[in-house]
């Protein structure tokens, strides 16, 4: 499907069930830096455009903004996945940190809490590990997990607890694909969310182009499409609403096994 400004109907978004049996969507709408109105304009516009899972932290200062738009879209609060995250420097507050989170998104509960960087120490990032756990345990959060975690990392945290994060969310594109990382996550049963798609990656590739002449899309609609079809859930973020509306039209066509390959290719370059 080309951008041609047509609005998705949410329920074509694929979901993945994390450990837990909570169900996230594979796209969400990621709203780092925006700030402000331009925030909660971008938000309401992609929840109008059918996204209904939207990426905040409390490092990106936009949670309030979230809410917001959250709440003009007249949506309800179960209809959209909210994912927050805690800042590495935070760890030692972890319930101060999520109780604020929640106040300034105008919610109960988080869908996902991530902890966005593991903390320098590894006792801290067990004991955080225990905290969010525990706040799951409350229902202040559906399912917790990390960003930008190694496999060792992820590894110490489940000998330590007996539970691995539901999700480790990273920075992901086709010049970083790795197929070892993504089986030792999968044998994990840990879901890989990836953030920034689009940045380091060029959309002029000729790879990226062929393939998305074959299709009528952009070479951004592929490279979405990519993450899909290696069951990678994606995070992504545009203030434009053409873009918005375009980032989420991936449901009209899919990659061959050959295209996948030709794709995946690109990190060996």
């Amino acid at each position: 499907m080309t951008d041609n400004g047509l609005m998705t109907d949410s329920s074509e978004v694929p979901e993945v069930t994390l450990a837990g049996g909570v169900a996230m969507p594979m796209l969400g709408f990621g709203t780092w830096p925006m700030r402000g109105h331009k925030a909660c304009e971008a938000v309401l516009t992609a929840l109008q455009a059918g996204y209904r899972h939207l990426d905040t932290a409390t490092m990106y200062a936009n949670e309030a903004e979230v809410g917001r738009g959250v709440r003009d879209s007249g949506l309800l609060r179960q209809e959209v996945f909210l994912t927050s995250k805690l800042r590495a420097s935070d760890v030692a507050r972890a319930r101060e940190v999520l109780t604020s989170s929640l106040r300034a998104l105008g919610t109960d509960y988080v869908d996902l809490w991530l902890v966005h960087w593991p903390p320098r120490d590894h006792r801290a990032s067990v004991q955080v590990w225990r905290d969010l756990l525990a706040l799951r345990d409350e229902g202040l959060a559906r399912a917790v997990g990390v960003s930008n975690y190694s496999l060792p990392q992820i590894d110490e945290l489940a000998e330590a607890t007996g539970e691995a994060p539901a999700v480790n969310q990273i920075h992901w594109n086709p010049r970083r694909y790795d197929a070892g990382l993504l089986e030792g996550l999968h044998q994990r049963n840990v879901v890989v969310e990836g953030y920034s798609p689009l940045k380091d990656t060029n959309l002029n590739d000729s790879v990226l182009t062929e393939i998305a002449w074959a299709h009528s899309v952009t070479p951004a609609q592929v490279v979405l499409r990519w993450h899909l079809e290696h069951q990678i859930a994606v995070v992504v973020k545009s203030a434009d609403p053409k873009r918005i509306v375009a980032n989420l039209n991936l449901f009209g066509f899919s990659l061959t096994a050959d295209e996948l390959a030709q794709i995946d290719g690109l990190a060996a370059r």
